[in-house]
């Protein structure tokens, strides 16, 4: 679909919405479905008190409680993507990414939005985003730990804000709003894909205490998933063309007898995952002038993901033990079984999962008040995610060749990071024409890697995911600290004027000065305009400067180096530096007739100095920089051809341009029901304006250190074109929730690890998510409903036959193409029931 026709579509929705006024007659339900009401008093992007999302002068999306009940699988991320059209969440991950699924906004980075809880900052996760995808080198915060069940609503501000909140708010800022209301709600969901697979279970319970002091709000929620496996048979055990078994003799036989034959390997597909969160949310009077609140989360994750299956030939001791052979070939493995089959490790092979038990906490505690005409709020926050790593159903490949035994299940090490950020913000309000804001803040952050038990880590470590050795373990810690001003003001009726400036000093890398200029113009209550220049910046993570490993496929070895460390610096890759932004926006805010609201806002933003994951570095040969480098590491890497290095480095600058647009209208239809529309569609096209410094030992090689691949993932992997449009209709004990998402097209190059670049492509879709519920008593209602209606699946991976792999260098015939925006899995369909009390 062209962006024309696709703008020609949303005029014309919008002028049908504008028409609806003919049949309507007293106002909407006060909280519609799709989204908080425009008469919402918001809390972010603003420091004053009072403004409502239609009076903002930055774009506001809201997204009531009541519109998350209505999307099937009970996490944050679906409930966004499915209802924000500029936030886009992860359907797959490679490794130990696959255990913890991240999100954006406006097709930048997850590192690149702020994530606030009752305006407070969140703490990021442990677990780095590693391999290259869309969203490599997020460790964003984790928003599946705040489960929607404890949710009021979510203010998604699409505007630049490190002016005001500090570092990561440059695609922007989700601030989620807890519950404060009385009263509870318990609710069960069942459902499963299409396939048969991916079952899901999750129960919710709520309840909250008001009292004229205060309230207090509690939460409990437990989550079941089950595994999902796409794609057909392995490409090494049976030929895809013509069905021919692999290897000849013994080899064969055992690859026929392997488990599912021949789809073997189940590694493209959802992670099974046990998860569990409680939550807190409360607040207290002790005067009139003083008050106390507190809030926080604590949760966990025991998650498992398959990995490549290992064949039976992989693990082999030949007769010169301590030799490592490689994979042997069939006539070795037939020859090893005739004469010694104590020498094979399995006959049929292994299938390696990767592991994760994670705990999450957070708690903020804080007091506020007002002395002599001014507002105050100190408030201090704790974050902690830790993930320790197992990988089980292996072997170590290496101690099974030296000494003729190997365990079966490791411990790898652990992740954590931690967090602790101190606010003090004070207001003062000069009548209707002034607010005058200013605070400061201190944040320690610590990112620590553990190392696992010595054989996880021995020479090669554990098949599919090594440990980490203790010279790839340690601690790492810097502080920041802040100060800020804010200055609002009304010179004249009908215009806003708002700036504010913010100055940082970090341990590690020094300062930085950000500044925001805002406008808002009413030119009745009908027509306004407002517009937005700032700037602001990205603080890199320590997981992304520390954080080293092997990464391991089929077909190929890599180490990731950290960027901060002698090891990299063989080959030219400095230290880490902060991203910097340049941000424009500009729009119109129409309110035309009673119920309808549109909003149009058009922006750019400007990324310099972004921190991407490094091509992949080929060349082990001795002695060359990639070999003194991977020495360095401390790693020993497998016998594979395609192996060597990659990084986290500073390099390309970004442009991204696009336009937010929002239409609302609340009808009622008398004896036929009441109903919310909505139509919403966001446009983002980011080019790469530079493509930074080629370090001269890479270049050296004939390389780059950031190739056509990593480009196609900053500029083409996500929808550049999103169109939501949902109806949401109250009909005596009815309601029906539709809602159409439209994605354009999406494209990546992948890289084989070798060096073999192939285009890839998902074509434009239309997915449709329809649910149906019933009151059946005033406090019981039931539900049932579909994501994915009509099971649209992304296109399969390329097979390049005449290498024997996929276009990624998998092994995985048929698999889908991983960045897919609407998932890989297709249809689900579930079930609800909810009780309110």
């Amino acid at each position: 679909m062209s962006i024309s026709r696709s703008t020609s579509l949303i005029a014309l929705a919008i002028a049908l919405a504008g028409s609806a006024p003919a049949f309507a007659a007293d106002p909407a339900p006060a909280d519609p479905a799709q989204s908080a009401p425009d008469d919402a008093i918001i809390v972010t992007g603003t420091r004053a008190i009072g403004i409502t999302a239609a009076e903002s002068a930055a774009p506001i999306k809201l997204v009531s409680a009541d519109a998350m009940t209505h999307v099937g699988q009970p996490n944050l991320n679906q409930v966004l993507t499915q209802l924000v059209p500029s936030f886009t969440a992860q359907a797959f991950g490679g490794d130990a990414a696959n255990l913890t699924l991240s999100a954006a906004l406006r097709g930048l980075n997850p590192n690149q939005t702020l994530v606030l809880v009752n305006g407070k900052r969140r703490h990021g996760t442990a677990n780095l985003q590693v391999l290259s995808s869309a969203f490599q080198g997020g460790a964003a915060p984790d928003l599946d730990f705040i489960t929607p069940a404890s949710i009021d609503h979510v203010e998604v501000l699409t505007d630049g804000a490190s002016a005001q909140y500090g570092s990561d708010a440059i695609a922007g800022v989700v601030n989620i709003i807890l519950k404060k209301k009385e009263g509870g709600s318990i609710s069960a969901t069942g459902g499963q894909t299409y396939d048969g697979d991916g079952e899901t279970a999750s129960t919710s319970i709520n309840y909250g205490i008001v009292n004229d002091r205060g309230y207090l709000n509690l939460t409990a929620f437990y989550r079941f998933h089950n595994y999902t496996q796409r794609g057909q048979q392995d490409i090494r055990v049976q030929d895809p063309l013509t069905g021919a078994v692999g290897g000849s003799g013994a080899l064969a036989s055992d690859y026929q007898a392997m488990l599912n034959y021949p789809r073997v390997n189940p590694i493209v597909g959802d992670a099974r995952s046990h998860f569990a969160v409680g939550s807190f949310n409360a607040g207290f009077d002790a005067t009139d002038n003083l008050s106390f609140y507190a809030f926080g989360t604590v949760g966990y994750r025991d998650a498992k993901a398959y990995e490549n299956v290992r064949l039976p030939n992989r693990l082999v001791r030949t007769s010169v033990l301590g030799v490592d052979p490689g994979t042997v070939s069939a006539a070795v493995y037939n020859a090893t079984v005739a004469a010694n089959p104590s020498y094979i490790f399995s006959r049929t092979g292994f299938r390696p999962q990767e592991a994760f038990k994670e705990t999450d906490y957070s708690a903020t505690g804080g007091t506020k008040g007002s002395v002599a005409g001014w507002n105050w709020d100190l408030s201090t926050t704790f974050g902690l995610d830790q993930a320790r790593v197992y990988t089980l159903n292996s072997a170590n490949r290496n101690l099974f060749i030296d000494t003729g035994s190997t365990p079966t299940d490791f411990y790898d090490g652990k992740f954590e990071n931690f967090e602790w950020t101190s606010n003090l913000d004070v207001t003062h309000s000069f009548g209707d024409i002034a607010l005058l804001a200013a605070g400061a803040e201190y944040r320690l952050n610590s990112y620590t890697i553990s190392p696992g038990d010595p054989f996880s880590y021995y020479k090669t470590g554990a098949q599919s995911f090594p440990g980490y050795s203790p010279a790839a373990s340690g601690g790492h810690r810097r502080h920041n600290w802040a100060i800020y001003g804010d200055l609002a003001l009304t010179p004249v009726e009908g215009l806003k004027l708002d700036g504010a400036v913010r100055y940082e000093d970090y341990s590690d890398f020094g300062n930085k000065t950000t500044w925001k200029i805002t406008s808002r113009y009413d030119f009745n209550d009908a027509i306004a305009i407002r517009g937005t220049v700032s700037t602001g910046f990205r603080a890199p993570t320590l997981a992304e400067s520390y954080y080293t490993q092997v990464n391991v496929s089929p077909n190929s070895s890599f180490v990731q180096l950290a960027a901060n460390s002698a090891a990299a610096k063989i080959l030219g890759i400095p230290d880490l530096k902060p991203e910097t932004s340049t941000n424009f926006s500009g729009g119109f805010v129409f309110r035309p007739v009673s119920r309808l609201t549109v909003t149009i806002d058009a922006f750019q933003i400007k990324l310099k100095n972004r921190i991407v994951g490094s091509s992949q570095i080929n060349s082990l040969s001795v002695g060359d920089a990639v070999f003194r480098a991977a020495q360095a590491s401390g790693y020993v890497l497998e016998t594979f051809a395609n192996s060597g290095i990659v990084a986290f480095v500073n390099g390309p600058t970004t442009r991204t341009r696009g336009v937010d647009i929002v239409a609302s209208y609340d009808a009622d239809f008398g004896s036929y029901g009441r109903a919310s529309f909505t139509l919403s569609g966001a446009y983002n096209k980011t080019t790469l304006r530079s493509e930074g410094a080629n370090p001269a030992p890479i270049a050296a090689l004939g390389q780059s250190v950031f190739d056509v691949s990593q480009q196609s993932y900053l500029t083409d992997a996500t929808p550049k074109l999103k169109l939501i449009g949902g109806v949401n209709w109250n009909l005596g004990k009815f309601n029906v929730t539709a809602r159409e998402t439209y994605y354009s097209k999406t494209s990546a190059i992948y890289n084989d690890g070798g060096g073999l670049y192939t285009p890839t492509r998902i074509k434009a879709a239309g997915i449709t998510d329809l649910e149906i519920g019933y009151k059946l008593t005033p406090k019981l209602t039931l539900a049932a409903g579909a994501n994915n209606l009509f099971d649209k699946n992304p296109e399969a991976e390329p097979y390049l036959a005449a290498y024997g792999e996929t276009a990624g260098g998998g092994v995985v015939y048929n698999q889908p193409l991983t960045y897919s925006p609407y998932g890989i899995n297709g249809g689900y369909y579930y079930g609800r029931v909810t009780f309110d009390f």
